[in-house]
């Protein structure tokens, strides 16, 4: 038995088969079959391939906050499921396979656009956002398929969605506790278009050891933040080759990514505000550091970047001649393997541009040279307390005396070691200037 299906135009049928709208005549030919199911090629929507029995949970961070989407189990029939802060639940056994697709532009939502905190300083934050996300989920599972079948269920109108709208379209989506989330690998984010925190936080603590690419080339606020963090599994980190950067953009992308041992490169020249904040933080396992390339430098860009990266044993160059506010601030806090410290070309210090940037880099023996002649507030605070094998440092500012310019600078370094100091320059001796029991010269200039 042969049947024959003419769908036009004027018939106003919304194919989903292949995720085509068939705008002019077509017809096809079926054999031994009474009906035909338009819905069964899922190609392309987000998939979970179930790895063990639990659930997958639905779930709102607050009451304020609801999302509907549809799912099929096994290629079953799609079913409508809505977010609640217990977390709708979805029963599955090792071996099934669930598809998700959704029309919605954001899955999350900014409580108080104008938020700002001392520690959070941006509106960006996990205490200023509402979420809808797969939180308490307790199968183990793979994640696959075009995200953007979670913005547009269409297949015909998701496949060629290149461009986010709104904010913080995917925040925290998939942050499950309990490395529930195996693999990311074959998980498209296909957005060249992004928005202000659209992917913060979307993979934390997944146990997945690959990524997928990120093919944006202009970065928005906080869109990459805290993307992977606490994937302690993650081996290869996404290529990064945008120049383009943006406030908070990658600040605690990869932080605590403890098996990464080689960063992506950076190429970036301009940088912004946090930028690269806590990037790579406690990246134990990093041994080799991205150049740095940036000779204009914004506040707190570098902060804490490679703090308790133990592993790592040289730093990048840092090229900037101009300094921006806490531009350094415990960039390298906690190497205790770093036995070679970048020069540092600068001559006019900014506050707090170099506070703790050295501190506990328990391998370092010689300081780079600083060649400023005028500190300000807190330029040299902390900056290499805990240096305990430090024994050489060459410091050409001749007002040591400035309120907090060097406090605790020299904390528990050696015992013994050589001060260069500028001719008829006064240091007070102790941790806030010359360290007790080292030997001082002028340096000649």
């Amino acid at each position: 038995m042969y049947s024959l299906h003419r769908y036009s135009q004027e018939t106003n049928f919304d194919n989903e088969y292949y995720g085509e709208r068939y705008l002019e005549p077509w017809v096809s030919l079926t054999e031994n079959i009474e009906r035909v199911n338009y819905n069964k090629n899922y190609d392309g929507y987000v998939r979970f391939d179930i790895l063990s029995n639990g659930q997958i949970k639905w779930k709102s961070s607050d009451a304020n906050i609801t999302r509907t989407i549809e799912y099929s189990k096994n290629g079953g029939k799609w079913e409508s499921i809505t977010s609640n802060t217990g977390g709708a639940s979805i029963n599955v056994v090792s071996g099934d396979v669930v598809y998700f697709r959704g029309e919605n532009e954001s899955y999350a939502e900014v409580i108080d656009p104008d938020y700002v905190s001392d520690e959070m300083p941006d509106p960006y934050n996990n205490s200023n956002i509402r979420t809808v996300s797969f939180d308490g989920t307790t199968c183990n599972f793979n994640l696959s398929g075009n995200i953007m079948s979670l913005i547009k269920k269409d297949r015909a109108d998701f496949r060629f969605l290149k461009n986010l709208s709104g904010e913080c379209n995917f925040y925290g989506m998939f942050k499950i506790g309990g490395n529930k989330l195996k693999s990311i690998e074959n998980l498209s984010l296909p957005a060249t278009g992004l928005t202000n925190g659209c992917y913060a936080f979307m993979f934390t603590s997944a146990a997945t050891n690959a990524t997928m690419e990120l093919p944006s080339t202009k970065m928005k606020n906080s869109c990459y933040r805290g993307m992977f963090r606490g994937c302690t599994n993650l081996t290869t980190a996404p290529e990064l080759p945008t120049t383009t950067l943006a406030e908070y953009c990658y600040r605690d992308m990869l932080r605590q990514c403890t098996r990464l041992t080689t960063a992506p490169e950076l190429p970036a020249t301009t940088l912004y505000k946090q930028c690269y904040r806590g990037m790579f933080n406690a990246c134990t396992g990093l041994t080799t550091a991205p150049e740095l390339p940036a000779t204009t430098l914004a506040e707190y860009c570098y902060y804490s970047m490679f703090s308790d990266c133990t592993s790592l044993t040289t730093a990048p160059e840092l090229p900037a001649t101009t300094l921006a506010d806490s531009c350094y601030y415990v960039m390298f806090n906690g190497c205790t393997s770093l036995t070679t410290a970048p020069e540092l070309p600068a001559t006019t210090l900014a506050e707090s541009c170099y506070a703790l940037m050295f501190k506990g880099c328990t391998s370092l023996t010689s300081a780079p040279e600083l060649l400023a002649s005028t500190l300000i507030a807190d330029s040299y605070y902390g900056m290499f307390s805990g240096c305990t094998n430090l024994n050489y440092i060459k410091c050409l500012a001749t007002n040591s005396k400035t309120v907090g310019g060097s406090y605790n600078w020299v904390q528990k370094v050696a015992a013994t070691g050589t001060f260069i100091k500028a001719p008829n320059s006064s240091w007070e001796n102790g941790i806030h200037g010359i360290p007790a029991g080292w030997t001082v010269q002028d340096a000649e200039i």
